[in-house]
């Protein structure tokens, strides 16, 4: 048992209430350690997804109680891949907020964000339901803090939006963890693998609709059609630093159901075949085409980018609903990609802010720094739009060639391709109006000039870029990676054995020589998992 895997939930969780506690009234203390936070995390996170390379899977057992009867975290390439990505993510974004200075338009940012990134680093590490849901709640909390921060009636009003959805996706997930509970018996992963093959198929009604609700509450979090309402107002209205950071929070619905449909409920399941096709892929299709017909028809350059957020999910999910090894490495592929591209739109809107009257794509006066932030603009729309030579077109490709094989092929290359053509007439129109139109237009005489952003503001959005283009320099071996990690998850048994092979009855080490849990147990015990002997037997 490793005790680094606790690390990226511990270390954020103990320098949020240290940041509000100590440094309360010091922005610069706050900064130095919330920045520091941020590379240790790094650092933790690349020594995690090293030590998991070579296929092992590491485990913590909270005070060394082992599964199912404990709380365990689980480290394999899936998790270690997504907590090295928001830890990267993380560190660019919070440059941003200090270059721009977001961070002091309101209390606890760094708290808060320290608090967000516990519930992303827990959600992904995780191996229980249950704490599946909790790491959701703690990122519900810490999410509506950092969006109302620097507060405004249209950012109040998101955010009660975002609440609400996001709770009625919490209602539900406790009613599936009900229903899971009800008919397996336990919570934790690896066990309810095991258990679900088990079941009868006369008995297959609860467990059906655990599943169907487990992929409702997974796509509100993922923002899929037609539970997708809450999102483009929230993220536009949202501090651009907490929407470049929500670029991650919409992969946490992505990786759940990733984890949970090819482990618990795999496509071979009886009890819930057909699902991912029935459902699904149809849903996938029609956010991929929404999203892009809402980068057209958007009138302001933030809900544009936010649109653009709904047609990645779509393409991220369309791949995943293949539920083939070739469909999630792809998927995992472009995940990568739109996070990034998500968070460098996202933090390039607010540098189009400044100077400008409002973010409509209407034609207005320059700004300074207008040149260096349209060239920005440039790759981003690019890259979300899906041309070469960036790692758009790249993950498209692995996503049209994993279908290539698939029933739904016509529909899938259809739209992609049809939603991809839109997308680039929606870029293009935008960065038009904002950027090269407004050579055009003069300046009214006496009008103040506004200073250029930060130069620390466009090292965190070059440092995205510089990112964005390695994932394309290097897509053979990220590619590489992703297929390794597919094939491990439709191969669990290393994952459940390391979390259910584990010393001792109830995670005691003292029980060892007792037997395991559940029905394995040996000769001349009882087969209530707790290891009593039998009668005349020494207590």
């Amino acid at each position: 048992m490793t005790h680094w895997i606790i690390a990226p939930v511990v270390l954020p969780a103990l320098l949020a209430p240290f940041i509000v506690l100590a440094a309360r009234f010091h922005f610069g203390i706050q900064r130095a350690f919330s920045v520091a936070g941020v590379v240790a995390l790094i650092a933790i996170s690349v020594s995690l997804a090293w030590s998991v390379s070579d296929g092992d899977v590491i485990l913590y057992q909270l005070s060394d109680w082992a599964a199912p009867f404990g709380i365990v975290l689980v480290g394999d390439r899936l998790s270690t891949l997504m907590v090295l990505l928001t830890s990267v993510l993380a560190l660019f974004v919070l440059l941003y907020a200090i270059g721009s200075r977001w961070d002091e338009r309101g209390w606890h940012f760094h708290a808060l964000f320290q608090f967000q990134l516990m519930g992303i680093m827990g959600a992904f590490l995780t191996g229980d339901l249950f704490n599946l849901f909790v790491f959701f709640e703690v990122l519900l909390i810490a999410s509506y803090g950092l969006m109302i921060h620097a507060g405004g009636n249209a950012r109040l009003r998101a955010g009660v939006q975002y609440v609400l959805y996001n709770l009625i996706g919490s209602t539900l997930f406790l009613f599936a963890l009900g229903s899971i509970y009800a008919e397996a018996g336990t919570l934790n992963m690896a066990d309810l693998a095991a258990r679900v093959t088990q079941i009868g198929a006369e008995e297959t009604v609860g467990i059906r609709v655990a599943a169907v609700l487990l992929l409702l509450v997974f796509a509100i979090k993922a923002a899929l059609v037609p539970l997708h309402f809450w999102l483009p107002s929230s993220y536009a209205e949202a501090p651009a630093p907490v929407a470049a950071l929500f670029a991650i929070m919409t992969k946490v619905g992505a990786y759940a159901i990733i984890r949970v449909y090819t482990m618990i409920f795999p496509p071979d399941l009886e009890a819930t075949a057909g699902l991912h096709v029935v459902w699904l892929m149809p849903a996938a299709l029609v956010s991929l085409a929404i999203g892009m017909i809402g980068v057209l028809a958007a009138k302001k350059l933030d809900r544009l980018v936010a649109f653009s957020i709904i047609g990645s999910m779509g393409m991220v999910m369309v791949a995943i609903a293949l539920f083939t090894e070739a469909g999630i490495a792809a998927a995992l592929y472009y995940i990568v990609h739109s996070t990034l591209a998500g968070a460098i739109l996202f933090l390039i809107t607010d540098l189009a802010r400044a100077g400008r009257a409002n973010l409509s794509l209407t034609a207005q006066p320059p700004v300074s720094g207008a040149a260096l932030t349209a060239g920005m603009f440039f790759v981003g729309a690019i890259a979300m739009a899906g041309l070469p030579p960036l790692s758009g077109f790249l993950g498209k490709l692995l996503v049209l060639d994993a279908a290539y094989d698939s029933a739904q092929m016509p529909w899938i290359w259809a739209v992609v391709l049809v939603s991809s053509l839109i997308s680039v007439v929606g870029f293009a129109r935008a960065g038009s109006n904002v950027f090269w139109k407004a050579r055009s237009i003069a300046r009214p005489d006496g009008a103040p000039v506004v200073a250029a952003p930060s130069a620390l503001s466009y090292t965190a959005v070059g440092g995205l870029i510089a990112l964005l283009i390695a994932h394309t320099v290097f897509a053979g071996q990220v590619h590489g990676y992703t297929r390794a990690i597919s094939a491990q998850l439709f191969a669990p048994e290393t994952y459940m054995s390391t979390v259910l092979e584990t010393p001792g009855k109830l995670g005691r080490p003292e029980d060892k020589a007792k037997g395991g849990y559940g029905d394995d147990t040996a000769e001349g015990e009882s087969g209530d998992g707790y290891g009593e002997e039998q009668d005349g037997g020494e207590h």
